[in-house]
C-alpha cells in the first residue's frame, strides 16, 4: 500500500519561505510522477506543481511560477516543495500526490495516491 506523509507546514509571515516534504513508502518511488496540490477553506483542491518520474518535465500553476520549486530525491523517496515569497493567498492545506503516468500534469484524476495534507498559513 502506497503511503504519502507530508511535513513542513506552519505559520509564516508574508514574504517568508517554507519547504514542504513528502515521504513515500510502499511503492517504487522512482517510477511515480509526483505532485503538490492545495485546498484553501471553501475552495476546490487545485494544482500547485508536479514533477515527472522521468525528470523530463515539471508543471507549475501560474500563480506560483517563479516562487515555488518542486524537486525530488529518489534515493530518499521524497518530493519537496520549496515555497518562497509567500503570500496570504497561498494559505491552504497542501497535499502530496503520486501517479503512475509519465507526464507532470495538473489533473487530479491522474494521481492515484494522496497524503493527509500539511497546513500552511501565511499572515499579512
Amino acid at each position: 500500500q502506497v503511503q504519502l506523509v507530508e511535513s513542513g507546514g506552519g505559520l509564516v509571515q508574508a514574504g517568508g519561505s517554507l519547504r514542504l516534504s513528502c515521504a513515500a513508502s510502499g511503492c517504487t518511488f522512482s517510477t511515480y510522477t509526483m505532485a503538490w496540490f492545495r485546498q484553501a477553506p471553501g475552495k476546490d483542491r487545485e494544482s500547485v506543481a508536479a514533477i515527472s518520474w522521468t525528470l523530463l518535465n515539471t508543471y507549475y500553476e501560474d500563480s506560483v511560477k517563479g516562487r515555488f520549486t518542486i524537486s525530488r530525491d529518489n534515493a530518499k523517496n521524497t518530493v519537496y516543495l520549496q515555497m518562497n515569497s509567500l503570500k496570504p493567498e497561498d494559505t491552504a492545506v497542501y497535499y502530496c500526490a503520486a501517479g503512475r503516468g509519465s507526464i507532470a500534469t495538473r489533473q487530479l484524476s491522474s494521481y492515484d495516491y494522496w497524503g493527509q495534507g500539511t497546513e500552511v498559513t501565511v499572515s499579512s
